[in-house]
C-alpha cells in the first residue's frame, strides 16, 4: 500500500535533503589570519636570531679573494655541488653566519697548490690559501643539515684565530674521496681517509 504524503510535507522533505550546514566563514579567516600571523612571528625571531649570531662574530676577519692570476698553474681537482655551511671547527651546530658563510648555495670548488678557491653563485665567493688548510673528511652532518654517511665534504680551515669546518657536496658523490686525500695531502695531513660522525677535528 503506498502512503500519499501531501505537497506541503514533500516540499519540506525535499528542502531537508538539500539544506546543508552553513560555513562559519568569520572563524575559518580568523583561523588562517592566526596561522599567518604565528608563521611570521617564528620567520621574525629566526631573522633575528641570524642577525643576533652574526654580531656575536662580527671579530671574524673578511674573508680572502681569490688571488690574481689565480689558478696560474695546473689545477688538482675541480668540483661542482652544493654548499651546505659552516661551523667552528668540532662543533657540527655552531654555524658562522659572518661575512655570507651561513648562506648555502651553488658552488665551484678549484684546488691547487695555492689553495682553495670558492666560486658561489649568489653569495659570496672565498679563498682559502693552501697553508690555512688542516684538513678534510667525510662526514654526514654539518650545521643541522643530516645526509647519509660519507654524504658531505667537510673541509677544515684556520681563518685568522678561529678554525672552521666547511661542508661540501659534490653532485658526483664519489669525488669525496679523491678530495679528502688531496686536501690532506697538501695540507700535511698524515691520515688520508678521515671519515667523522659530527665531531672533526678542532686543533
Amino acid at each position: 500500500m503506498t502512503t500519499l504524503h501531501p505537497p506541503y510535507q514533500l516540499y519540506r522533505l525535499a528542502a531537508e535533503q538539500k539544506s546543508a550546514e552553513v560555513t562559519d566563514w568569520s572563524a575559518r579567516i580568523s583561523w588562517v589570519v592566526g596561522l599567518v600571523v604565528f608563521v611570521a612571528f617564528v620567520y621574525w625571531l629566526m631573522r633575528q636570531g641570524w642577525k643576533w649570531r652574526g654580531r656575536l662574530q662580527s671579530g671574524l676577519p673578511e674573508l680572502a679573494t681569490t688571488p690574481e692570476g689565480f689558478p696560474g698553474g695546473e689545477s688538482l681537482l675541480t668540483l661542482s655541488g652544493r654548499y651546505h655551511a659552516s661551523t667552528t671547527a668540532g662543533q657540527w651546530l655552531d654555524r658562522i653566519v659572518a661575512h655570507g658563510l651561513g648562506t648555502r648555495s651553488r658552488v665551484e670548488l678549484t684546488l691547487t697548490q695555492q689553495g682553495l678557491d670558492v666560486v658561489r653563485p649568489g653569495a659570496a665567493d672565498f679563498f682559502v690559501p693552501a697553508g690555512a688548510l688542516r684538513e678534510a673528511r667525510l662526514d654526514k652532518a654539518l650545521a643541522g643539515k643530516v645526509l647519509p654517511e660519507g654524504g658531505l665534504l667537510v673541509i677544515t680551515w684556520a681563518h685568522g684565530d678561529q678554525l672552521i669546518d666547511s661542508g661540501f657536496r659534490s653532485d658526483h658523490a664519489a669525488e669525496h674521496q679523491a678530495w679528502v686525500e688531496a686536501v690532506n695531502r697538501l695540507a700535511g695531513t698524515t691520515d688520508n681517509n678521515l671519515t667523522s660522525t659530527t665531531e672533526g677535528t678542532a686543533r
